[in-house]
């Protein structure tokens, strides 16, 4: 733990876009059996067990994002005034290491019941390698354990995200006779502004208070119509995006975006829907959520769901960092976890 062994080499393979995945999975792998664990499923995900009636499961993505050109050598770990430096440190390597490193210290044949680890690729851009195991009709374990950064607070439920994109269709002309045309930007714009007259009266004033941000949030992120500056467009596309805190709003959001799109020539692609979810477990009393998405959406809400990771929260930042003191808290919250509930 003190030399930080096991972050500094998760941290040294490249796993951008999953590029060292096997190598990844490899060290893994053999560090667990050397630990006593099995190995169940390897694919480009990595599935291991230990003991018998898994009633606990800890699940980390191996994957990370793009460094720039300002992270100072993003694959080896730097230590600097009780900082751990490097790509994936916190979102969401530390996790993975902190509870590798909580495991080696735990003994097994003392618990009542058995564990199962999951390792995963391509959370960063589609969630692949978890709607991998959950298409196979995975059975998780009673309790799960998401190691995504948060601080060492315990959240265990998460608003949901429902992406679209939005392609309006109209008939190009000269903009000195626009008549003979079909604008497909103001169609676009008129979408819009009555999405979210819809959105503004019948989404965001029902709010749920379990979440720091307590409404569902929507957000036009991308808008791209039109190529010349003096002819009516004849395309535009759009993407939107909602955060529900309730599953209900999903529907609701469906039924309004196929009503405009019928009035404005458009059509409706659905990229992606995640159900937003709350779970009530026992020994923790604090009911804290987030407002980002983790694998845990994506898991059975049968399962008993925890997300716990270390911090501060930089992913995605210039110089990705956590403190040393944060993750040895983590482990330590880990091991609590592993005899809490298997004890």
């Amino acid at each position: 733990m003190k030399d930080f062994e096991i972050i500094k080499k998760l941290v040294s393979f490249n796993t951008i876009k999953d590029k060292e995945n096997v190598q990844i999975m490899n060290y893994i792998e053999d560090y667990l059996i050397g630990l006593g664990f099995k190995t169940e499923i390897k694919t480009k995900n990595l599935v291991m067990s230990i003991g018998e009636n898994p009633k606990l499961g800890f699940l980390g993505h191996t994957d990370t994002v793009m460094y720039t050109n300002e992270f100072i050598d993003p694959f080896n770990v730097k230590i600097k005034d009780n900082k751990l430096y490097g790509l994936g440190v916190c979102d969401m390597k530390g996790g993975i290491a902190a509870m590798l490193d909580a495991l080696s210290e735990i003994d097994f044949t003392k618990l009542k019941y058995g564990m199962k680890l999951y390792f995963t690729y391509d959370e960063e851009i589609g969630f692949n390698g978890t709607f991998d195991l959950v298409n196979t009709d995975e059975r998780f374990p009673e309790y799960m354990i998401f190691g995504e950064p948060t601080y060492n607070e315990l959240f265990v439920g998460s608003k949901g995200l429902v992406e679209y994109d939005v392609k309006f269709r109209g008939k190009k002309a000269h903009s000195s006779n626009p008549s003979i045309g079909i604008d497909a930007n103001m169609n676009c714009v008129k979408f819009i502004y009555e999405l979210n007259e819809f959105y503004e009266k019948e989404i965001k004033s029902n709010e749920n208070n379990i979440f720091e941000i307590p409404y569902t949030t929507m957000n036009v992120g991308v808008i791209n119509g039109g190529i010349e500056k003096n002819s009516i467009s004849d395309n535009c596309d759009i993407t939107i995006d909602f955060r529900p805190v309730y599953k209900e709003q999903i529907q609701k959001f469906k039924n309004e975006l196929n009503k405009l799109a019928k009035k404005y020539n458009a059509n409706i692609i659905d990229i992606v829907e995640i159900q937003p979810f709350t779970n009530e477990i026992e020994f923790i009393k604090d009911m804290k959520t987030t407002n980002f998405i983790t694998e845990a959406s994506i898991v059975d809400d049968k399962v008993k769901k925890i997300i716990l990771g270390v911090g501060p929260i930089t992913a995605h930042e210039v110089n990705e960092n956590i403190t040393i003191d944060s993750y040895n808290k983590l482990i330590e919250q880990y091991k609590d976890l592993i005899y809490e509930i298997l004890g």
